[in-house]
């Protein structure tokens, strides 16, 4: 048996590498006979970049940019293609990991620094930027990158609006005369790995907003700031940033670079496993293992999880997803992709808890695993 071990990050707890190398070591434990290899993936979340660039042999480079809110940090933009492809990570300069929760504070919260990276790229000669940007504490519609690049946004006395993204209400004009013109000659990719449009019940501030620290009142203002912003982009640019699938992605930056900078909208999973030849990975596997910190009806619009075991059943290949926390009853459009789900908490467990002891809990499910699969247990959700 030869088995293909491929988890995307386990949120706020443990990156894919170190996810995977959890399940490699448990399954050894338990003595099972197989050959195994391991294949972290991104879906453009959190360790995105730091695969993509570490498969591709590319490099880093150190950069001092703005976190959420406005403080200088080090961060690092990575470059692939002998340094032509720029591979940025929104969650490393502009992500909730960069928070305490008590900061957290999406009415205040920018993606300047993320623009700021772009710049850096820029800097460095790249003309092809890829932008992953999953686990942002923004909701800002990309606002922030875009001032970094050049763009302003001013009121209706032509003064440029501060403490974005809640002053978008205020939102009179959108100036692009400064724009850095290397800009047009620059191709964007977002990986996204939600499906969200900007607005409505299941936008960025309704969806997300929650997640990032946002209050009802809280939600309503964002929602209110971003249909500004929306109609605003629309009357001068004909184009409508509620338009698009994966527009909410990000806090909203996906539909904002979208319509002012030609960015196109990728599902980010499935261009993360073209460009590192998952495929030709998943050759010989008899059994993929999957996971991540939840697998439920949302990992199906676009999560790790769900992108290799989508291509993992086409080639008729068994696949077990382990995860923080699983649905505690059969779901048809669950069971179609994975043969089993396993939760890997302890049920006395808090979340605080579990998540402080991820490799303990994921070493210890693998190896219960190992023996199951020893024995031809398989075919039944644990």
């Amino acid at each position: 048996m030869h088995i293909l071990i491929a988890p995307n990050a386990f949120k706020n707890s443990l990156s894919a590498p170190d996810a995977a190398k959890a399940i490699r070591e448990g399954l050894l434990d338990s003595g099972l006979i197989c050959s195994m290899a391991c294949f972290p993936v991104g879906d453009g979340g959190d360790g995105t970049a730091s695969l993509i660039v570490n498969n591709l042999g590319g490099f880093f480079i150190d950069v001092h940019a703005n976190d959420p809110l406005g403080r200088k940090i080090k961060t690092s933009v990575g470059f692939i293609d002998d340094g032509k492809t720029a591979v940025i990570e929104m969650a490393n300069v502009s992500g909730l990991k960069l928070l305490q929760q008590k900061e957290f504070d999406p009415l205040h919260a920018t993606s300047f620094g993320c623009g700021e990276l772009i710049c850096a790229a820029l800097n460095r000669g790249a003309r092809k930027i890829i932008l992953g940007v999953g686990g942002s504490a923004t909701i800002d519609g990309g606002c922030g990158a875009l001032q970094a690049i050049g763009v302003r946004f001013l009121d209706r006395s032509k003064n440029e609006l501060k403490g974005l993204p809640e002053s978008l209400t205020d939102l009179e004009t959108i100036d692009f005369s400064g724009i850095d013109k290397r800009i047009f000659d620059t191709r964007f990719i977002i990986l996204c790995d939600v499906d969200n449009f900007l607005l409505g019940k299941n936008g960025a501030a309704s969806i997300f907003g929650p997640q990032k620290g946002a209050s009802e009142l809280n939600v309503i203002q964002l929602e209110n700031a971003l249909t500004r912003l929306r109609d605003l982009s629309f009357s001068q640019t004909g184009s409508d940033m509620n338009n698009l699938r994966h527009g909410g992605a990000g806090g909203g930056i996906s539909a904002g670079l979208n319509i002012y900078l030609n960015a196109r909208l990728v599902q980010g999973i499935e261009y993360f496993l073209d460009m590192t030849g998952f495929d030709k990975a998943l050759e010989n596997t008899d059994l993929l293992i999957t996971g991540e910190g939840s697998i439920d009806l949302q990992t199906l619009e676009g999560k790790g999880p769900y992108g290799v075991a989508r291509r993992a059943k086409k080639k008729n290949i068994k696949v077990i997803g382990l995860a923080g926390q699983v649905p505690l009853t059969a779901n048809t459009e669950l069971d179609r992709y994975f043969d089993v789900l396993m939760t890997i908490n302890q049920s006395y467990e808090n979340l605080e808890s579990a998540m402080s002891h991820t490799v303990a809990n994921l070493r210890r499910t693998s190896f219960g695993l190992g023996k199951m699969i020893s024995t031809g247990i398989l075919n039944r959700r644990i």
